[in-house]
């Protein structure tokens, strides 16, 4: 295919979609049966986390995020950090830790490589 595109003179880009992240520990995150299951981010209205271990976004205006009631919020895991419930947090942290996952605040996840090649 790229030698078909090449003989026509065209730019081809080649991209990819975002990385994942080698999670290695785990953080407490509590929240109502709202909050989406993912493990490198949270949204919802009830949240209680540990501030130090996530980036936080208080007012999703402020990030151009999606609003959906008056006290969303959005926190998302840091470095190799992964969300685990109070409830069954061993079994959580022993199926997840080690793991490869999506989300969260990291190189992998906020840059999207790509080339652009030119035929000769």
């Amino acid at each position: 295919m790229v030698k078909f595109i090449a003989s026509k003179k065209c730019k081809l880009v080649i991209t990819t979609d975002h990385g994942t992240v080698h999670v290695k520990e785990p953080t407490k995150v509590v929240g109502d049966k709202s909050v989406n299951t993912n493990l490198r981010y949270k949204q919802g209205k009830a949240l209680d986390y540990n501030a130090k271990e996530v980036f936080e976004i208080k007012n999703p205006a402020d990030a151009f995020l999606p609003k959906q009631n008056v006290s969303t919020r959005y926190i998302f895991a840091r470095e190799d950090k992964f969300f685990a419930y109070p409830n069954n947090f061993n079994h959580y942290v022993q199926y997840y830790k080690n793991t490869f996952q999506h989300g969260g605040v990291s190189l992998e996840e906020m840059i999207i490589p790509y080339i652009t090649l030119t035929a000769k």
